[in-house]
């Protein structure tokens, strides 16, 4: 064995420990996120002071936790709660006496499946016609919900593979603030590009969904402008290693804990409440909301997309003068020649 192969064992060692510990979180998360959904507190709205519906949600309750119910203070209040995400049905007593359930099948056709079947058991029980009325249904063309989530995944892995091939290309680290700047500008445009080709193919090409192309657009880019700089701001501090740490928090637990594929009533719970924070979860959030709901639900996924992005631009900008600094200081040191020296006086 010569001497570069003994020199390059530790790096090669390293990067193969860095992707078997991947290649397990991998495993674990999706295996362990997904193998057994279960519906556990799946919220749904009832307005305080309707007995009736109120009694329906405190059976259920109390055989067990399944739902969660949601007080509001009013009807009004109860169906901003539906178009805004924050239930997945409403349950109220209806004019003749029986129950009315208001779904919204496209937050996550799965919880409110599960909600219209343990209420119709719940009304059947207790002898009451329940009438299920979905007030914001998904579209034929995506009758699981899973477009959004897809369509999100597509965002976020062009969003960090163009930020790893940029800094395969040109250095983890750019050399100084003016090509900082170029960098970033040219992954802003390249998210503009990607975010319209994005609304393209599932608006015009698939026909998946005929409206709101302008708006998926714009939520495609932040959806590819947010994880290109996190991956850019990582590599620049921690040069290549840092794209197992961005694969480990965008893929390995950024996927299976976005709600995308189940809702996050479904998930373990150490894994609930990821989505409202990480970037897939984020964008498959940002998408439902502009194509199926009320635009008042966009509020909180694009300002979790938009700090992610801001902290991502002022990781690059100090990682530059910083990794700048540790090349200038690994330069070695030039030794005088003859001609440097100073003539004997």
């Amino acid at each position: 064995m010569d001497q570069e192969m003994r020199d390059g064992l530790p790096r090669t060692a390293a990067l193969l420990l860095g992707t078997l510990v991947l290649a397990t979180a991998f495993i674990t998360a999706y295996v362990g996120a997904l193998h057994r959904p279960t519906p556990r507190d799946v919220p749904v709205g009832v307005v305080r002071g309707d007995q009736k519906a109120q009694a329906v949600l405190a059976a259920v309750r109390n055989q067990s936790d399944a739902l969660d119910a949601v007080e509001y203070a009013d009807p009004r209040a109860a169906d901003d709660g539906l178009l805004t995400r924050e239930v997945y049905g409403v349950l109220a007593t209806g004019a003749e006496g029986g129950l009315v359930l208001t779904t919204a099948s496209a937050a996550a056709p799965a919880a409110t499946d599960v909600v219209v079947r343990v209420l119709d058991t719940a009304a059947r029980q207790a002898e009451m016609p329940l009438r299920v009325t979905d007030e914001v249904p998904v579209a034929a063309t995506d009758p699981r919900g899973l477009v959004p989530f897809y369509l999100a995944v597509g965002y976020v892995l062009g969003g960090y593979l163009a930020a790893t091939v940029l800094g395969l290309g040109n250095g983890t680290a750019p050399r100084s603030l003016r090509r900082a700047g170029l960098r970033i500008a040219a992954l802003a445009g390249y998210s503009l590009v990607l975010g319209t080709a994005g609304a393209v193919v599932v608006g015009p090409v698939l026909d998946v969904w005929d409206h709101d192309l302008v708006g998926v657009a714009a939520s495609g880019a932040l959806a590819v402008l947010a994880p290109a700089m996190i991956a850019s701001a990582v590599q620049g501090w921690l040069g290549l290693f840092g794209t197992g740490l961005v694969i480990l928090l965008l893929v390995v637990l950024g996927n299976p804990g976005s709600g995308g594929i189940y809702a996050p009533e479904f998930l373990p719970t150490w894994l609930r409440g990821m989505h409202r924070w990480n970037v897939p979860g984020l964008a498959t959030d940002l998408l439902k909301s502009v194509v199926y709901f009320d635009r008042r639900s966009t509020g909180w996924p694009i300002a979790g997309l938009t700090i992610w992005t801001s902290s991502g631009v002022a990781g690059v900008l100090s990682a530059t003068p910083f990794q700048a600094r540790r090349r200038a200081g690994r330069r070695p040191t030039p030794t005088p020649t003859s001609t440097d020296a100073p003539a004997a006086g």
